[in-house]
C-alpha cells in the first residue's frame, strides 16, 4: 500500500467573484464580508427568498447581486449556475439542522429533510458548477462541521447528513482536484448563529470566525480547517488520520 499526499492550488482572492448559498444570514453573511476584505469584487448571494438579502444590498451596493435558488431542485441549482458563469469561488453554505435522536419518532423525516438541503443539495451544486469552476481555476468550499466526524446523540440525524457531506467533500476533492479545482472542507464547532442558538449555543463564537477562516483556507494549502476552538479541540485528535488516511492517494 502506498500513501501519497494531494496539494490544493493556493488561490489569489484580488478580483476574483465568488458565490455564496445562504448568504442571507449567519455563517453566509459573515463570508461576504470575509471576502470582499480579502480583496473579491463581486459575489453572488444565493438564497431562497431573493427579499432576504436587502441589507446587504444597502451594504454593499453593486458589489453584490442576488440569485434566487432553491439547491433541493436540481433545476433550480443549474439555472443559477448558467447566470453565474464568472464565478471563482462557491461557498456551498446553505444547510439545516433537526434536532432529533435516532430513537424520535421524527428520526425518518428530520433526516430526508436534512439530507435533501445538506447532502442532495452539495451534489447540486458541484455538479451544476463543475465546468465553471473547471475553466476559472477555482473552488469550491463546502461547511461541513464537526458533526461530521463526531456524532451527538440529540442531532443524530444531522450528524449522519454531515458525515455523508463530508464523504462527498472528500471524493469531490480527489476528482475536482485532477481539473485544477481546489475543494476545501470547513468543519466549525457550535457557533453562534441563529442554528446555533436554537441548538442552545448561546455563548458560542460568532460566525465571523468561521468567514475569516474561509477565507483564509482560500489562500492557503489545508483541505482541513477547523476554525473555532470547541473544533481545534477535535481537529487536532483527528490529524494524524485525517493526514494519512484522508489526504493519502491510497492504492492496493
Amino acid at each position: 500500500m502506498t500513501v501519497t499526499k494531494w496539494r490544493l492550488y493556493i488561490m489569489e482572492l484580488q478580483g476574483k467573484t465568488a458565490l455564496i448559498t445562504g448568504a442571507n444570514r449567519g455563517i453566509g453573511e459573515a463570508t461576504v464580508k470575509a471576502l470582499f476584505d480579502k480583496g473579491v469584487s463581486k459575489v453572488y448571494l444565493a438564497v431562497r427568498d431573493t427579499e432576504s438579502t436587502t441589507h446587504l444590498h444597502a451594504k454593499y451596493a453593486d458589489k453584490v447581486e442576488t440569485l434566487q435558488v432553491d439547491v433541493t431542485d436540481k433545476a433550480s441549482v443549474q439555472k443559477l449556475a448558467q447566470k453565474a458563469t464568472d464565478t471563482h469561488i462557491v461557498v456551498n453554505n446553505a444547510g439545516v439542522m433537526k434536532h432529533e435522536s435516532p430513537l424520535s419518532e421524527n428520526a425518518e423525516d428530520a433526516l430526508r429533510s436534512e439530507f435533501e438541503v445538506n447532502v442532495f443539495g452539495l451534489l447540486h451544486v458541484a455538479q451544476a458548477f463543475e465546468s465553471t469552476l473547471v475553466a476559472n481555476k477555482g473552488a469550491i468550499v463546502q461547511l461541513n462541521s464537526i458533526a461530521s466526524v463526531k456524532t451527538f446523540g440529540d442531532i443524530s440525524t444531522y450528524c449522519a447528513s454531515k458525515a455523508a457531506t463530508y464523504s462527498l467533500t472528500q471524493g469531490l476533492r480527489e476528482k475536482l482536484s485532477e481539473k485544477g479545482v481546489a475543494v476545501i472542507s470547513i468543519h466549525p464547532g457550535p457557533i453562534g448563529t441563529d442554528m446555533g442558538k436554537n441548538a442552545g449555543f448561546d455563548d458560542a463564537p460568532g460566525p465571523e470566525v468561521v468567514a475569516n477562516a474561509i477565507a483564509e483556507a482560500l489562500e492557503s494549502e489545508d483541505f482541513h480547517t477547523f476554525p473555532d476552538d470547541v473544533a481545534k479541540q477535535i481537529g487536532d485528535a483527528y490529524a494524524s488520520f485525517a493526514d494519512n488516511i484522508i489526504l493519502g492517494d491510497m492504492s492496493l
